[in-house]
Parts: C-alpha cells; sequence; structure tokens
C-alpha cells in the first residue's frame, strides 16, 4: 500500500489556508501547517481534529532558520515530503511612489525570498510525483493600477515556478501557479465593499458569483494530485474571467 503523501501549507490558519488543509486532508493527505500564530494553527489543528492527520509548526516564514524548520518538522511529524503550497503572503499594497522601502521588504520577504528558500530546502527531500503550487494572485498576470510591490512579486513568482518547473519537471517534480481573484478572507474584509474595490473587481467579472477559498483549495488538491501528472509550469487563474475577458457589468455600463 503506498504511503499517503504529506504536504507542507504556508499562511494555513487563514481562510484560503484553512480551506487547501481541509481540502487536502479530503484526499487523503497529511499536512504540516505553518504561521506565526500558534494559537490560530492549535484552533486550527482542533476544529479539523480526528478529521486528518494534521501537524503545525508556528514560525515567522520570513526568519532565516525558518525553512529547515518547517521542513524538519514534516520530515519529524509524517516521514516524508511531497507537497509544498506557498500560500503565506502580504497583502501590502500601493502606487509605486507611495511605497516605502519597508513596504518592500516586508511584501518581498514574506511573497517571494521566503517561498524561494523554503523551495530550495524542500527539494531535496522530494522526489516523483512532487507538487510545488505557488498561491499568487491575478495582480500578476496584468497591470493593475496600486499594484506596487504585491503586483511585482506576484509576477515573480510566476517567473519562479516556471524556471523549478523547467528545472526539477526531469525529477519528477511539477510546479504551477494558482491565480485567484479576489476572495473574501479576513485580509481583504476591510475593502470588499468599498466602491473602487467592486468596481475594480466584481464589476468586471463575467462569473455572476464570487470566488471562494473553496475554488481555490479545489486547483490545488487537483494540481497536487496525481490527476495533474502532465500539468508543469502552468498558471492556473482562478477568477471567473476577469484576467481573459474585457466583461464590464450592465450596472457598470449604465453609470
Amino acid at each position: 500500500m503506498t504511503a499517503a503523501k504529506v504536504a507542507i501549507v504556508t499562511g494555513a490558519a487563514g481562510g484560503i489556508g484553512e480551506a487547501i488543509v481541509r481540502k487536502l486532508g479530503e484526499k487523503g493527505v497529511r499536512v504540516l501547517g505553518t504561521g506565526r500564530n500558534a494559537a490560530k494553527l492549535q484552533a486550527l489543528k482542533d476544529r479539523l481534529g480526528a478529521s486528518m492527520d494534521f501537524a503545525y509548526l508556528a514560525t515567522d516564514i520570513t526568519a532565516d532558520n525558518a525553512p529547515k524548520a518547517i521542513v524538519d518538522a514534516a520530515i519529524a511529524a509524517f516521514g516524508r515530503l511531497d507537497i509544498v503550497v506557498n500560500n503565506a503572503g502580504s497583502f501590502n499594497f500601493g502606487p509605486v511612489h507611495a511605497t516605502t522601502d519597508a513596504m518592500l521588504d516586508e511584501v518581498f520577504g514574506i511573497s517571494l525570498r521566503a517561498p524561494f528558500r523554503l523551495c530550495r530546502e524542500a527539494l531535496e527531500h522530494m522526489g516523483e510525483g512532487g507538487s510545488i503550487v505557488f498561491i499568487g494572485s491575478t495582480w500578476g498576470l496584468y497591470g493593475t493600477p496600486g499594484g506596487g510591490a504585491y503586483s511585482t512579486v506576484k509576477a515573480g513568482q510566476i517567473g519562479l515556478m516556471q524556471t523549478m518547473a523547467a528545472e526539477y519537471g526531469p525529477k519528477g517534480i511539477r510546479s504551477n501557479y494558482v491565480a485567484p481573484t479576489v476572495v473574501r478572507t479576513d485580509m481583504t474584509d476591510a475593502y470588499w465593499d468599498l466602491d473602487f474595490f467592486r468596481r475594480s473587481n466584481h464589476e468586471l467579472t463575467p462569473s455572476n458569483r464570487e470566488c471562494t477559498t473553496e475554488d481555490v483549495a479545489n486547483t490545488v488538491a487537483f494540481l497536487c494530485s496525481d490527476e495533474a501528472a502532465m500539468i508543469n509550469g502552468q498558471t492556473l487563474a482562478v477568477d471567473g474571467g476577469i484576467s481573459s475577458t474585457r466583461y464590464l457589468a450592465p450596472e457598470a455600463i449604465g453609470r
């Protein structure tokens, strides 16, 4: 009998992170979740109960020792490593002229440097059937006013993903990128009902419903499965069509 696969999911206690953990668990994957807040991770473990094998490590993913600590924790808990989901990120955005060095360092550190270093550490433990997924954004696919450092790192993740797909694909390790449109979570809730946010997102999306955390999790679980064995180096937009159409909602046209 083949042993169950093991995944690392960063930012596991957030809205999208928890949905990914749960969906992977439904597929029989054992998960090591990470995040900075131990209480939130423990609360997630309590909610999951006996539904799946879940362990966690509370750590700052930008710390120098974080990649080794995370990978070591996954190996110690479950004995192997097959999947890395780079989900942790920073929603700190603004126009280039208003982006401070502190903002730039934060976004680059969390969303590009940290996943680069985690992948580097994880690769030596992964092999045939391995899967690395980056949770990016449609903001990495097209120019967005105010995107600043956020859009820059999301586009940078695509470059990293494609390079890894070429480098490690021959070893059976696939790399892909999931680009959700805006999803209502604690990270975006403060913006959700603002006029500019609605007009620049919802009114440009052909889909007649909002993207959910489950939509993202379903895509991740598929990419990590053997059914996606020939999908490598790809960007999958989970966005209702906003990145590939020139749709404008009737209510916007009528203004």
